[in-house]
């Protein structure tokens, strides 16, 4: 196994960060680690990476203990933050160098290929740049090394479309030489589409892994008409919300039923997309309440 954690606990005071966590990740997979902001994602990631010591438990990479040999764990690891936060006064081509040196390895070539891979300006500061652009130094120093593992906390955040489809090209091309990709995300179309298998927390707590397939299985679709205002209910409609001339709902059910039944409504357009998180893992909150719920809110409108 790359990662493997035993009953990983971490308490910030009185609060709650992750609880009993159990988790495998083998080596070559591109495994997804999903939930709600607040769910403990961000603390495993930095347990991982001895950025904090847990409560309790313990958590192994490469076989090595995350606590005692951090520093020759993180030789081999590439890492994307959540925020990418850099010296603001230094030059681009400095802080990936900087990086570089950090990794005791000459990165040069291959920053210069990902450089120009991803548009990079490497003579501008720091502060003059956008968050996208923040984003792809972050992708640089973090495979310029070219890591066995690499660690991404929510890391297509601020990339425009046209890069993000560029650093999962490059993901699955280092995926597919070797390298192991542990991938923090709440947007279930990144997880769908890349990875292979993922786990699932709430609050803190580990509450399934298994194939992406298995687990987007009764997945649900967000639907939005527009032309009209109201609709009948449907067997597997919840969360309706009513505008002015369109209204949106959430979806689970058979696709030809809901096909039949948009047929004989006056709507001039319609979208059906993959919701968030949340709404398509509602099944493992607790949906059928939240189901209820919705339903009664949602006959109020009808």
């Amino acid at each position: 196994m790359i990662i493997e954690t035993e009953n990983l606990t971490k308490y910030y005071g009185k609060n709650r960060g992750i609880i009993n966590l159990n988790l495998k990740v083998k080596e070559g997979d591109i495994f997804g680690f999903i939930g709600p902001n607040g769910a403990g994602k961000s603390t495993t990631i930095r347990l991982l990476l001895g950025l904090i010591t847990p409560t309790s438990g313990c958590a192994k990479i490469f076989g090595k203990d995350c606590v005692k040999d951090k520093t020759v764990i993180l030789a081999d690891i590439g890492y994307m933050p959540s925020e990418a936060m850099f010296y603001g006064s230094m030059r681009v081509d400095e802080i990936i160098e900087l990086s570089a040196k950090l990794h005791k390895k000459d990165c040069s070539a291959e920053a210069e290929k990902l450089c120009d891979r991803f548009q990079v300006d490497t003579k501008k500061k720091i502060d003059e740049l956008s968050l996208g652009n923040r984003r792809k130094i972050s992708i640089i120093c973090a495979f310029q090394h070219n890591p066995k593992l690499c660690i991404l906390d929510e890391p297509t955040s601020g990339l425009d479309p046209l890069m993000q489809k560029e650093f999962f090209n490059l993901l699955k091309e280092r995926n597919q030489k070797g390298m192991t990709v542990f991938l923090s995300s709440h947007i279930l179309s990144e997880v769908g589409r890349y990875c292979h298998n993922a786990g699932v927390v709430k609050e803190g707590e580990l509450i399934t892994v298994g194939t992406v397939e298995e687990l987007t299985k009764s997945s649900i679709k967000r639907v939005t008409l527009h032309g009209v205002n109201s609709v009948a209910a449907l067997d597997g409609m919840f969360d309706v919300i009513s505008n002015d001339n369109h209204i949106s709902f959430l979806y689970r059910g058979s696709m030809p039923a809901l096909v039949n039944y948009l047929s004989s409504l006056p709507i001039t357009d319609i979208t059906i997309t993959e919701p968030d998180l949340e709404e398509s893992f509602m099944h493992f909150y607790g949906a059928d309440n939240v189901e209820r719920k919705y339903k009664k809110r949602s006959h109020a409108a009808y």
